[in-house]
């Protein structure tokens, strides 16, 4: 014990406590020392059962994550696949001499607002024409579709608007692509979990992870970086600079459409001292449920 103590493997919160795994002895226990197993048939059924109503995938995804949540004992996370939006309509409202207001009407009757920055001077004409020819030549396409199309076209110089509206086409429909793929759907079930009888006298830790919770797009990004692996990926107090004041871990998972190609992350948050031997095949298992079901 005193030798994983000098190697800081162990250490004692405070004199009269015993020995506690550090997040250096955590990390190598995860990478070195724990057998990957499957999870118990029990886990197994429930998350299962989760799964098997019909229904929208969206309500099968939350489904999962909360069944994911009650079994680990954590907050269930999953990150919700990109589906792109189809354009039916988008239009330039003009507000002042140097800026406009781009309006998006999606396939689905959702409609969303930015305004962009315009040349000085440009004619009023230019924006109606940009409007009309998005609205008539690229509706019932998606964003990424409709940005390859007017690049093609304007290269053989086929596009029939002037230079002006181009450019307007181009920078109206950038905008959307690029804030649509910058803004992951993130989905958290049971941060209840996360306040029971072990967190009384660690308060200030809890306090600050619910708060890390809230700000999801931050949560949502470290989640997409899982993408990357083939397998699950275990993030470790202050190894991640998000986790640096709460000491909180995450254990993530990628799962795939029908395609093979990574579509979303399922995983769960809770404290550094989880039972990691457990959960870790508990949310493997789940991300290859998720993907035979989107398949």
């Amino acid at each position: 014990m005193q030798d994983l103590e000098e190697f800081g493997l162990l250490a004692s919160p405070h004199t009269s406590a015993g020995r506690l795994p550090t997040e250096q002895g955590l990390r190598l226990f995860v990478d070195g020392m724990m057998q990957v197993a499957e999870p118990s048939a029990e886990d197994r059924a429930q998350i299962e059962a989760s799964l098997s109503e019909s229904g929208p995938i969206e309500s099968a995804l939350a489904q999962a994550t909360a069944a994911l949540s009650g079994l680990s004992a954590c907050a269930g996370l999953i990150l919700v696949p990109k589906h792109e939006r189809v354009l039916k309509q988008l239009a330039f409202v003009p507000l002042s001499a140097s800026q406009s207001l781009v309006v998006l009407v999606a396939g689905d009757g959702s409609v969303e607002n930015r305004v962009i920055d315009i040349p000085p001077g440009l004619a009023p004409s230019a924006l109606v024409e940009a409007g009309n020819y998005i609205s008539a030549t690229l509706s019932g396409l998606t964003l990424s579709d409709a940005m390859e199309r007017v690049r093609r076209e304007i290269e053989a110089e086929r596009i029939a608007i002037d230079r002006a509206a181009q450019d307007l086409v181009s920078r109206g429909l950038a905008i959307w692509s690029s804030d649509g793929a910058d803004r992951p759907v993130l989905i958290v079930r049971g941060q209840a979990n996360l306040l029971d009888d072990s967190a009384v006298g660690d308060l200030d830790r809890v306090r600050q992870l619910l708060d890390e919770l809230e700000t999801k797009q931050d949560i949502a990004q470290l989640l997409d970086s899982a993408r990357e692996g083939s397998a699950t990926r275990i993030f470790i107090g202050s190894e991640n600079k998000l986790f640096s004041l709460s000491g909180s871990s995450v254990i993530a998972a990628p799962y795939r459409g029908a395609d093979g190609r990574v579509v979303g992350v399922v995983g769960v948050i809770g404290p550094t001292r989880l039972n990691y031997a457990r959960i870790v095949p508990m949310v493997d298992f789940t991300a290859q449920s998720l993907s035979r079901l989107i398949r």
